[in-house]
Order: C-alpha cells, then sequence, then structure tokens
C-alpha cells in the first residue's frame, strides 16, 4: 500500500475496535481539535449489531426534493462509479444530501446497495435517507443515515469526488473512516497505524479505574489518588 492508504491487516486491527475506542486514542496524538472530526446526533446507526465499518470515503451530492424543470425525472448520470472504483477498497459512499431540507426521499434503496456492493462498498453515510432496510440488512450492507423515506421522490446525483459536510464531519474523498452504533469519524492517516496499540493502552488503563470502582476497597481518595496516577503517566508518556 501507498503512504496514502492501509494495507488490510491494519484496516482489520481497526475493526477490532469501537468507534469511542478509536476515538479516545486519536485525541492522544493531538493531530485535530477534539470537537471536530465525526458525526453528531442528526446521523444514525441502522445496524448496531454489525461489526465496525472501515473503509475509504468515495462522496456524492444529491438532491431529492424539487422536480425538474423539464419531464418527469432527472436524467439517471453513472459518471459517478468510476469515482467510486478511483477510491481503494473497502469502499464507502459517503452522500451529503444537499437540499435544504435533507432527506425527503432516499437514493439508496435495494438497487443502489446491490451496485454499491458489486463496486466493493461495504456501507454508506449520509445526512439523508434510505430505504428497503430489510434488503440493506439481507446485503450486511451498514448504512448511517438522517432518516428513512418511502420514497425516492427525485432523487438525483448533481456532484460526486468532493469535499462533503455530513453532520457536523467533513469528508475528502479518500478519507479513511470508522463507524459503529455510536456514530462515524474520520482516521487520520498519518497515525492510523498508531491507533490499535494505543487503544489498547487506553482500555487498559481504563479498566484500571473501572475494577477499583467495583471492588470492596473503593473510596473516592484511592480513586483520586488512581486518576492522578494516570494523569502523571499519560504526562510522562507524552514527554
Amino acid at each position: 500500500m501507498t503512504a496514502d492508504h492501509l494495507e488490510p491487516a491494519s484496516l482489520e486491527l481497526l475493526r477490532q475496535f469501537d468507534s469511542c475506542s478509536v476515538a479516545n486514542a486519536i485525541e492522544t496524538f493531538g493531530v485535530r481539535l477534539r470537537n471536530s472530526g465525526f458525526t453528531d446526533s442528526r446521523v444514525h446507526c441502522l445496524f448496531e449489531d454489525f461489526p465496525p465499518l472501515v473503509g475509504y470515503a468515495a462522496t456524492i451530492q444529491v438532491r431529492t426534493s424539487d422536480p425538474p424543470m423539464e419531464g418527469e425525472s432527472y436524467y439517471y448520470r453513472l459518471d459517478w462509479l468510476e469515482h467510486v472504483l478511483s477510491v481503494p477498497a473497502p469502499r464507502i459512499l459517503v452522500m451529503q444530501d444537499a437540499d435544504r431540507h435533507p432527506g425527503l426521499g432516499s437514493f439508496i434503496g435495494d438497487v443502489h446497495a446491490n451496485i454499491l456492493r458489486a463496486l466493493g462498498c461495504t456501507g454508506v453515510v449520509t445526512n439523508g435517507a434510505v430505504r428497503n432496510v430489510e434488503a440493506l440488512r439481507a446485503l450486511e450492507f451498514q448504512a448511517f443515515a438522517g432518516n428513512l423515506s418511502v420514497s425516492h421522490a427525485f432523487a438525483h446525483i448533481f456532484d460526486f469526488g468532493k469535499p462533503v459536510e455530513i453532520a457536523h464531519l467533513q469528508v475528502r474523498p479518500g478519507d479513511l473512516l470508522h463507524g459503529d452504533r455510536h456514530g462515524v469519524q474520520t482516521v487520520p492517516l498519518e497515525i492510523a497505524r498508531k491507533i490499535p496499540d494505543m487503544a489498547r493502552k487506553m482500555i487498559a488503563e481504563e479498566k484500571e479505574l473501572i475494577d477499583l470502582c467495583r471492588s470492596d476497597g473503593f473510596t473516592t481518595e484511592k480513586l483520586r489518588l488512581a486518576v492522578s496516577a494516570l494523569a502523571a503517566k499519560r504526562k510522562r508518556s507524552k514527554g
């Protein structure tokens, strides 16, 4: 793999951790502000029992609300498929519904989920709508969406291959994504290989505090000392 992409084994290691553990690990490297890099509550995970979704972003922009000036529906373009294939696998379609009130109609249903599966995509992230939920589950095609919709309405692609914003998360084509029931985040490629080791370390440190809280000998004084010791340990590791 190039410096811009991880080898499959590294992607699989990331997939072993929940998104909260990945987010905790990212924070320790100080590569971005802690209030950025992840989706907010406007986007929901449809299949919370699925394993974490990990892959590279292919981006499109759609609108669904307004009918075309002429004719009954918009022309269905196919040039966006080449953009999807230009992104390394595993691929995740990141779809911004650019309507003022997104999510009236759904571009993603059973047909497009099958198309995307054939193109090496394992899921979709959108601030808009999806539909045919059971068909998506049968495909094991993960979906993060703002809502469900019964209809595709006037759904059509008007642009692709450009940066998009989904529920507070800014995504560029080729960005590495990680998501589960808690939400979706970008994983900075420059630290991505370091995330698993850092996540394991932090999980072990948190377990010590949790075990103390559950022990018969718990006192607030012991907790204060343990928290102080952990803070000092992390400060030394950064030094």
